[in-house]
């Protein structure tokens, strides 16, 4: 009798350790999203200078706004799960970034603080991995119209909102009145993150029908495109992997998407591109990046097409992954 006691004891003991380190892992944040800007100093031109930066959880973009204003860190908003992390320029070029992280805890609050530059050297957290160019980074939108990239170059207005939840962390955009070509239309875009993963679901919407609006991988001599659908032929996914991070070294970068989505699939100058069907409903896709230098990382062609694989068969069964 005594024995069973013991045993019950140390029973009840261990159920209690683990619930303690379940409860524990369980507060552990696993994505962040975060906007930060100046605030103290002043507008001269399209630059900012002075002041210090300040987090906010909205913003409706200032009309001095342009491409390296020093105004917002990092030059938009980020998301990040504990495994990568991502960022969107908040200006004309509307293109998406990757931060490559050797760390899995929450960064985004550290980087950029000291200047644009920083985060293009590695430091004990990372570094900004991918050279977007004149391209759409990854999983980004704009309009193909004519054989020419349309940005956002004329918007009436950009409002910028972050939000974090113990589920998830997003980053939701609203453009009013965004002009291309002759037309003219609201555009929505939500960037949304869960713990434990690399890939971000991208849900757009239009305001009206209009033809062109695409998104797309921006491209690197002598990587292929790997283009693959599944099974059931509903979903598919584009990728790359090779050496087309800044270090260089190994990084992939994948889109899944709807097939009954995509009108066509072309060959941009900066860019592979998925054109969608116009549409006024929403549009959900999936991005991602995965960088070799990652905590338990992905290193090779084989391990990474044998990944988007595997989240292929899940889209195949369940339609998320």
């Amino acid at each position: 009798m005594k024995t069973i006691k013991i045993i019950a004891t140390l029973f009840v003991a261990f159920q209690l350790t683990a619930n303690a380190q379940d409860k524990s892992n369980s507060n552990v944040q696993k994505t962040y999203a975060e906007l930060s800007i100046k605030e103290g100093g002043k507008w001269v031109g399209q630059k900012y200078e002075g002041g210090t930066f300040k987090n906010v959880s909205s913003l409706k973009v200032p009309k001095s706004h342009w491409d390296h204003s020093f105004f917002i860190r990092y030059e938009g908003p980020g998301w990040e799960s504990n495994k990568i992390a991502y960022r969107l320029y908040l200006d004309w070029r509307n293109c998406i970034d990757l931060f490559g992280k050797v760390a899995d805890t929450m960064v985004l609050s550290k980087v950029g603080l000291d200047g644009f530059e920083s985060y293009h050297h590695s430091s004990p957290w990372g570094m900004d991995i991918l050279k977007a160019g004149k391209g759409l980074g990854v999983g980004a939108i704009a309009r193909f119209s004519n054989n020419k990239m349309l940005h956002f170059e004329k918007v009436d207005s950009t409002f910028a909102t972050i939000e974090n939840t113990n589920k998830s962390s997003s980053v939701i955009v609203d453009y009013k009145g965004w002009q291309t070509a002759n037309d003219k239309i609201d555009f929505q875009s939500i960037l949304t993150i869960e713990p434990d993963n690399r890939y971000t679901k991208h849900t757009i919407k239009a305001s009206k029908k209009i033809e062109g609006i695409c998104t797309g991988i921006v491209k690197f001599k002598n990587i292929d495109l790997v283009v693959k659908k599944s099974a059931n032929n509903k979903w598919a996914y584009f990728a790359t992997y090779g050496q087309q991070s800044l270090v260089p070294d190994n990084l992939g970068m994948a889109i899944f998407y709807k097939v009954s989505d995509i009108k066509e699939q072309i060959e941009g100058e900066f860019d592979h591109l998925l054109i969608f069907k116009p549409t006024k409903k929403s549009i959900s896709f999936y991005l991602l990046g995965a960088w070799e230098q990652e905590k338990n990382g992905i290193k090779t062609n084989e391990e990474f097409y044998n990944y988007l694989d595997q989240k292929l068969d899940e889209l195949n069964k369940n339609g998320k992954i």
